[in-house]
């Protein structure tokens, strides 16, 4: 999975993205720092691996991992060229969810690229790039499919909806607004445009606001525009980020019960992330590796099989599985077993989170 940090200059992205990934991604006072986008990988904290790494004696333990692309800071007319300009906007393209970063404490010492704090017009100033980009790419793009159209009338059904994206960006909505069919959806996702791409609001805000689980009113005003968009919001604290980044693994949970909270910024930020896209975990274990994969909810026994390898999918015969609360409650799989919980599933078993599968399969 392939995420992106962006936002205005300044809002805490690169101190974000050092925090969580401890990749030592520039962060400084003024804009543009980060001039290429740093990518950090992160492995997904999952206790289940630890507990069936003991239980079957693995070699090796091997979480499922995100990437996240720190993305150089916006400012307005960056689709025309002002600032970096279009040099970071192709790096968006490459993500699947973009992790919009916004300022929401005042702080007279962090400067503000708009000379004041105001997370709604800067959202707006985010996604009005993103529309502008997105438009010139599908103008272009319809002008051109019309005249095709003329000579292949199987395409006029793409020129409808290229109209239709059109119009809403023209509008200046973004492209994750429109009212699309399946169909239409497949489509458009294969476009790759960048206001077509889902959305979570990382709120910054300060050191007592997260301690005392208080929102101010400029979190509340990004939650009710997450809200009418459909799109995800989670909390951050940069500073205590970048407190807990510096910490030993096993202090970090210490750490986090001395000031109160309950889970980290990177933990928000998996979770609410894994919610967005829509995904869950299943889960392998055995004497050589104990591993996590990430599939689409939905996703049915053959499609899971293909995650590990293609051969699994195409010569699939079915799928042992029992959940991991079962398993971690029967002790071992031979308990399993005998109890009972272990089933054999079909090709039209639909995989949930925490399966802990073994796919039998003939190439």
């Amino acid at each position: 999975m392939k995420l992106g940090i962006v936002g205005l200059p300044n809002v805490g992205k690169s101190t974000l993205f050092n925090a969580i990934t401890s990749a030592g991604a520039e962060s400084a006072n003024y804009p543009f720092c980060t001039i290429e986008p740093n990518v950090g990988v992160v492995s997904v904290p999952d206790e289940r691996l630890d507990i069936l790494e003991k239980m079957f004696d693995s070699e090796k333990r091997i979480p499922t991992a995100i990437e996240f692309f720190d993305i150089a800071g916006l400012v307005k007319g960056a689709s025309k060229g002002e600032g970096l300009g279009n040099k970071f906007l192709a790096h968006i393209r490459e993500v699947e969810a973009i992790v919009h970063v916004i300022r929401c404490f005042e702080d007279e010492n962090i400067t503000h690229v708009e000379g004041n704090l105001n997370p709604l017009r800067d959202i707006e100033i985010i996604d009005l790039e993103l529309i502008l980009s997105d438009l010139e790419i599908m103008t272009k793009r319809l002008t051109k499919i019309e005249k095709m159209a003329k000579s292949d009338k199987s395409l006029l059904k793409e020129v409808d909806i290229l109209k239709k994206i059109v119009s809403v960006l023209e509008d200046g909505k973004p492209a994750r607004s429109l009212d699309l069919d399946e169909d239409e959806h497949n489509f458009v996702k294969q476009l790759n445009l960048l206001s077509y791409k889902p959305v979570l609001y990382a709120a910054n805000i300060s050191e007592e606001d997260i301690i005392a689980n208080e929102e101010n009113e400029h979190l509340k005003a990004v939650r009710d525009h997450a809200d009418e968009e459909n799109s995800e919001v989670i909390t951050i604290c940069g500073k205590i980020e970048s407190e807990i980044a510096e910490l030993e693994d096993e202090d970090k949970k210490e750490f986090l019960q001395e000031v109160g909270l309950k889970e980290s910024g990177l933990d928000k930020l998996i979770k609410g992330s894994y919610k967005l896209l829509g995904l869950i975990s299943f889960l392998t274990a055995g004497e050589k590796e104990t591993r996590a994969w990430t599939i689409k909810k939905g996703t049915k026994a053959p499609q899971a099989a293909g995650k590990i390898h293609t051969d699994m999918e195409k010569g699939f015969i079915r799928a042992e599985v029992v959940s991991f609360k079962e398993l971690k409650e029967a002790g071992s799989y031979s308990n399993a077993k005998e109890k009972g919980v272990l089933r054999l599933e079909g090709k039209d078993y639909v995989m949930k989170d925490g399966d802990v599968v073994i796919f039998r399969f003939n190439v």
